[in-house]
């Protein structure tokens, strides 16, 4: 019997989605370049629907027709490796998933290159890490319309469930953008992280909270409206104890260097690239970049005092402010990733469905939280003609009723030398998109004197230069 779905590479991720393809009852063939390495994860997880093949040629040999190959191998030249290696031995129809964190161009690349050869291919943006993988991650497919028809089924089987027990997974759109998707619900991840570091770094600075104070507190935010998979692990995080005990909580103990795998990276490059603000999503990756210099920040940090005075408000009042400040800054954070999504689509000739892309990432995903509901419901509303997410009644009720706590929180950050970046960008993002009059005024005039760049009149159409005159 032929099996339903090859997969090539056989880190963590690959093992769990041939797992988890194998648990509802499609026949994997798996392969890794290391053969040694298959045969252990067959011995431990193989039966009837789970088995492995020493080379590539014999896996695409043992596959149904059209053929479904997934690549679970590192993004970048790996990808196209496996893919020269495969194109000889595949026939028109067949299709490839790259199932990692590949670059959107590199994507539409591939899938041009391939349907010369009349090869489908598929990028597809996966979420949920090991265990999303293994039990239901949320997929974001690119590709063709008939390479979706052919993976539709299978892809529902395996995804995670929404808050309706639907499937969290949709055809996203041609080429690339399963990839670019992917890339965004990768920024958001980093600004939302970083929100939440910050809101733990006031609590450990400004209130001298302990760290299992903190996870309480944490918890208590959890249960409200910022409900969230990253709340929810953040409890956990927080209360692990150090078995080492140099720390009462491991987290006292982990180096405050942060990495990054370049998605974020990217996220901030592409938006600028297409003229979109994006402040929260950008200063995350810079955060964690000033956080990798260590050492620099050890030194400079003896020759600066920060100020340790009591906070004004009580904590249990504070916590209020912080709940509702925290609500405010994530919609500013999804807002500007969802915006640089409207723009790619509109340049990217994508067909994108916002409501799909917010539904699917009710489940399984890193960055699923209860607000996603709200934003599935607010684009379905909008019935096509998406708005920006400031625009939308229910989403500016909650900003109007969050904005003085936002404002407040900010106050008791700069109040105690306590860097708050995700969190002070994300509220001038909103003033400044709410905002009907800019200072950029005073640039252009700026411009025009030193460079002749011209500029134009609220009061008549055209361009001027005026000679400003000598200093």
């Amino acid at each position: 019997m032929k099996s339903d779905i090859g997969i090539i590479g056989l880190a963590v991720m690959g093992q769990n989605l041939a797992r988890n393809f194998a648990n509802k009852g499609f026949k994997v063939m798996t392969y890794n370049r290391s053969t040694e390495k298959a045969k252990n994860f067959i011995k431990e997880f193989g039966n009837e629907h789970l088995d492995y093949k020493e080379t590539v040629e014999d896996v695409v040999q043992s596959l149904e027709k059209p053929r479904k190959l997934l690549l679970m191998v590192k993004a970048g030249a790996a990808v196209d490796a496996v893919i020269e290696q495969l194109t000889p031995l595949l026939d028109s129809g067949d299709i490839i998933i790259d199932g990692g964190n590949s670059n959107f161009k590199d994507s539409i690349r591939r899938s041009k290159d391939l349907e010369e050869k009349g090869i489908q291919f598929v990028g597809m943006g996966v979420s949920g890490g090991e265990e999303g993988a293994l039990n239901g991650p949320s997929l974001m497919p690119g590709g063709s319309k008939e390479s979706w028809k052919i993976l539709k089924s299978m892809l529902e089987k395996i995804a995670a469930r929404d808050f309706s027990d639907g499937p969290c997974v949709t055809h996203i759109g041609t080429g690339g953008a399963g990839h670019y998707v992917k890339m965004v619900h990768n920024g958001i991840e980093y600004g939302v992280m970083q929100l939440m570091a910050e809101a733990y770094q006031i609590l450990k600075q400004a209130y001298d909270l302990p760290t299992n104070e903190i996870s309480e507190t944490f918890k208590q935010l959890s249960e409200g409206p910022l409900k969230s998979f990253l709340f929810d692990i953040s409890v956990p995080i927080l209360k692990k104890e150090d078995n080492l005990h140099h720390c009462n909580q491991l987290v006292e103990c982990i180096l405050d260097t942060a990495g990054q795998k370049g998605t974020g990276r990217w996220t901030g490059i592409d938006a600028l690239k297409r003229g979109v603000s994006l402040p929260t999503i950008t200063m995350a990756v810079f955060a964690r970049n000033i956080s990798a210099r260590k050492e620099l920040r050890m030194e400079l940090s003896e020759d600066y005092e920060k100020k340790e005075t009591k906070p004004a408000i009580p904590l249990e009042e504070f916590v209020g402010i912080l709940e509702k400040a925290l609500y405010a800054a994530m919609i500013s954070c999804y807002a500007q990733g969802f915006d640089l999504l409207q723009v790619a689509a509109k340049e990217e000739k994508w067909d994108l469905d916002f409501a799909e892309i917010s539904r699917i990432w009710e489940g399984g995903c890193i960055i699923r939280a209860n607000l996603l509901n709200v934003l599935h419901q607010a684009f379905q509303k909008a019935d096509g003609n998406t708005p920006h997410l400031f625009s939308v009644p229910d989403i500016q009720k909650t900003l109007k009723a969050n904005h003085k706590a936002w404002h407040t929180l900010i106050n008791i950050g700069v109040q105690h030398d306590v860097s708050i970046p995700a969190i002070v960008t994300s509220l001038t993002y909103f003033e400044d998109l709410t905002s009907a009059q800019l200072p950029a005024n005073f640039i252009q005039g700026l411009r025009d004197y030193f460079g002749a760049h011209t500029y134009k009149r609220t009061d008549r159409k055209g361009t001027f230069h005026t000679e400003w005159g000598e200093l």
